[in-house]
């Protein structure tokens, strides 16, 4: 079974492909048109972001039996095509999100202590001790939307902080002993942090807008480490300025390129700008789930599931 590798991974990926018996190619710096001239001659392909998985790309391979994305969002790929096609889709939730659920948890309590902030300030030679008081997570209602391997993630890291966890999914029966499952009514009800961690689907891209953040009863502090796209800039920011989000931690911008490794910056919309002067926002470049220890687990549940759904007999 021949596999084509578009994008770097972690080197236990290749190894232990071939050791079960894979043939594996690299393709790390094939552009899309030369993929595509010679996508027919492999069974499965290996992607993160940078290669646009649609409908000519499918076409194109005649003989794919799947494709592996070492990561957790399919957003990249046409799904229903892919369906059609009869090519199965496989992805590694499993394998980076207890990264991501500690980055959650540290752009939180970075927030609720003003860390950054006091940083910077410390460092121009400012004691601004009072200013920098800060909120114990203690006590605060955590709300959850997405209850998957990302979400679940999050709800473990908080057990030791005494504070209510409750979570909304589109999915019944999700909750666990982690997170209380409630509906939409009840989230905006209660929730006072409340944590983003949804794929990207016609149904979530833009949901966190101004209609969204203002059926909440407390004003409320958001972090956003699943897909940028999730959220209105604009909105945030006026949320932001008159004190509805009281502070947001983003590991993921509405601006991003496809590939997620950069933001598109020919021009840095006004809403962007606003966002990064405000000392109530954390950013990070979409690394939430990009520790040393997840690019491993990564490669390993990929090769995991290619061996489970495709063995060398």
């Amino acid at each position: 079974m021949k596999i084509l590798h578009i994008d770097q991974n972690h080197p236990v990926l290749w190894s232990e492909l071939s050791v079960l018996g894979y043939e594996n190619t690299q393709g790390y710096a094939l552009t899309r048109e030369e993929v595509l001239s010679i996508i027919d001659s492999y069974d499965g392909v290996v992607i993160r972001s940078r290669i646009l998985i649609d409908r000519a790309f499918l076409d194109a391979g005649k003989q794919l039996k799947f494709i592996a994305r070492i990561g957790a969002g399919l957003d990249a790929i046409d799904t229903d095509y892919a369906a059609e096609k009869g090519v199965t889709l496989l992805s590694a939730p499993e394998g980076n999100s207890n990264a991501v659920g500690e980055h959650a948890l540290g752009l939180l309590l970075n927030l609720l202590n003003n860390i950054n902030r006091a940083d910077r300030q410390l460092r121009q030679g400012l004691w601004q001790r009072e200013p920098n008081r800060g909120h114990e997570l203690s006590g605060q209602t955590v709300g959850i939307i997405g209850y998957g391997h990302m979400g679940k993630a999050f709800a473990k890291t908080l057990r030791g902080f005494d504070c209510p966890v409750i979570c909304y999914d589109i999915k019944p029966n999700v909750g666990d002993q982690n997170a209380h499952q409630v509906t939409l009514e009840q989230f905006f009800a209660q929730a006072k942090v409340v944590s983003l961690h949804t794929p990207l689907t016609p149904e979530t891209e833009f949901m966190i807008n101004a209609e969204f953040i203002e059926k909440f009863a407390h004003n409320i502090y958001l972090i956003n480490t699943a897909r940028g796209r999730s959220v209105v800039t604009h909105d945030l920011v006026a949320a932001l300025e008159r004190g509805k989000v009281l502070g947001a931690g983003l590991d993921v911008l509405e601006y991003e390129h496809s590939s997620f490794e950069k933001l598109h910056t020919q021009e840095l919309p006004e809403a962007l700008k606003v966002l990064l002067s405000l000392d109530n926002v954390i950013l990070s470049p979409h690394i939430a789930g990009w520790t040393h220890q997840s690019k491993e687990k990564l490669a390993q549940v990929i090769v995991a599931k290619i061996q489970n759904h495709f063995p060398i007999k």
